[in-house]
């Protein structure tokens, strides 16, 4: 099922809300990598932040796979056979709240690796076992016609960047500050976002 009180969520609680989540489901496995749901995001962001990335990145690969707790299909599992499409759950929640540039990074994350496995054949060795297995269930690598489409979107530059530190955030033994630390930046972007609302 869901998380609860979607509909409750205002500019005011949002962040508040998205720090709940990670506190108390963090602690999942994050399908079949050396790292749990929130160190995964947790790292991806920490990442961005050490290497002098703006907010909207940093805050974008803090909330990247968010979808994996809101989504009501649940988690994805080495034994799945069809796609949960947790980047679309993700983005539906985020985008009362946050500017297109950070639901779109979000919502197409998944696209950015079928994208670069097309594009960069290179790309496909660095990833994970449950990459892989995620990629066949996502449609694998994208074809001409996808490319071009996808490449039309004017954010495919920040998708990309985050992308990456998605795949980078798999450290087992990597030390990252809570969400805590970041939640200013991310009441920032809500903020900047939200004027009135």
């Amino acid at each position: 099922m869901s998380e609860p009180g979607f509909s409750r969520l205002n500019r005011t609680n949002i962040v508040a809300f998205l720090e709940d989540i990670f506190e108390r489901r963090g602690d999942e496995e994050y399908l079949g990598e050396p790292v749990t749901m929130a160190e995964h995001m947790l790292q991806g962001a920490t990442i961005a932040e050490r290497n002098g990335q703006p907010e909207i990145i940093i805050v974008s690969a803090l909330l990247h796979d968010v979808g994996h707790f809101t989504s009501e299909f649940g988690m994805f599992s080495m034994d799945d056979t069809e796609d949960r499409f947790h980047e679309d759950a993700g983005a539906d929640i985020l985008q009362n709240f946050f500017p297109t540039l950070v639901t779109d990074c979000v919502r197409y994350h998944v696209a950015a690796k079928r994208y670069l496995c097309a594009t960069r054949p290179s790309y496909y060795d660095r990833l994970s076992e449950a990459s892989v297995h995620s990629l066949k269930l996502q449609g694998g690598p994208m074809d001409a016609a996808e490319i071009e489409e996808f490449e039309k979107n004017p954010n495919l530059e920040e998708i990309i960047a985050v992308r990456f530190l998605d795949e980078a955030g798999k450290h087992p033994d990597m030390e990252t500050p809570a969400f805590s630390h970041f939640a200013p930046m991310v009441q920032r972007i809500v903020d900047k976002h939200c004027g009135a609302c």
